[in-house]
């Protein structure tokens, strides 16, 4: 079995991708971004984070978060944000995948999938690199022509801050950037 080691920086940044278990597209149902927010809200009342960065696609979701000065418990937040989300959603009526032998001795419900990948943000320009690619994702994945054009994702709010056009993302930010998404 392979070694997941993860760099924990007490207040640092950090980009994450999320998957939904077997990529079901779910995310962007009213009732998933519903009990995504409520999920983030609950588990951010225990656990403060910045969110800079997030967008949310139908099978998966990328969120860039600073912690605060003297934690480095991102691994906590998100399980806690997924066993919420998953609480909620399985009560609300969402429906699950059957959980395989190996989930079902683990415990593990068949929403997401077990794993999320995390990058630890360098400096000023991989936080740029990570920013762009979170609003450009929908873009890339073909969900829409313009970034624009994605209503759940962060990059509304930038455009408020004055820190992209609203026509930015013609041509991909980030070319060559490391892919950070699983299965591709």
């Amino acid at each position: 079995m392979s070694e997941y080691r993860r760099w924990y920086v007490s207040g640092g940044t950090f980009f994450f991708t999320l998957v939904t278990c077997h990529r079901r597209p779910i995310l962007c149902t009213d009732l998933a971004r519903r009990c995504l927010r409520e999920a983030i809200d609950v588990v951010r009342t225990d656990w403060p984070c910045d969110w800079i960065a997030v967008v949310l696609l139908p099978d998966h979701l990328h969120a860039v978060w600073t912690l605060p000065d003297g934690d480095a418990r991102y691994a906590i937040r998100w399980k806690r944000i997924k066993e919420e989300f998953t609480r909620r959603y399985l009560k609300a009526g969402g429906v699950e995948i059957a959980p395989s032998p190996s989930r079902q001795r683990r415990q593990e419900r068949g929403v997401w999938q077990r794993r999320y990948w995390e990058h630890t943000v360098r400096d000023e320009a991989d936080l740029k690199r990570c920013v762009d690619y979170v609003h450009w994702n929908p873009k890339k994945h073909g969900h829409v022509a313009n970034v624009r054009d994605w209503q759940w994702s962060s990059f509304h709010r930038f455009v408020g801050l004055e820190e992209y056009s609203p026509d930015w993302g013609v041509e991909d930010p980030a070319p060559g950037y490391d892919n950070p998404e699983w299965g591709e």
